[in-house]
């Protein structure tokens, strides 16, 4: 499926069309390697090393794919220090940070009902 660029006002999106920029956009952006880099740059500027022994199970192919992703959308900022060998930064963007704080009620609220939930599955799977 070829995605529909993105043409008028923000309000204007239609996010359930399965053609919709938005629709591609939660896809990329809603699964569990960008929303736990999003939470653990925060406010800091880390290294790809820092960063892969901050999230513990991921590759070091799936971090790079999911940074990659993060830079395209602009969430990211990829910052290369001419050493050898070559220092590469990462820093969350302006909309980047706004996304943490969602990121940042969805911690809270698994947090909050993580009890609950695991009752419910232990019940649900019985």
């Amino acid at each position: 499926m070829v995605t529909k660029q993105f043409k008028g006002s923000p309000e204007d999106a239609d996010l359930t069309r399965a053609d919709s920029l938005g629709r591609e956009i939660f896809s990329d952006v809603a699964n569990k390697w960008a929303l736990l880099i999003i939470e653990c740059l925060g406010d800091r500027t880390l290294r790809f090393s820092a960063l892969r022994d901050e999230i513990q199970g991921i590759s070091h192919k799936k971090l790079t794919q999911n940074l990659r992703m993060l830079e395209r959308y602009g969430l990211v900022v990829r910052t290369v220090h001419p050493t050898v060998p070559p220092r590469v930064e990462y820093t969350l963007t302006e909309p980047g940070r706004a996304l943490r704080v969602t990121i940042n009620g969805l911690c809270d609220w698994t947090h909050r009902y993580i009890g609950q939930i695991e009752e419910a599955r232990r019940r649900f799977d019985a």
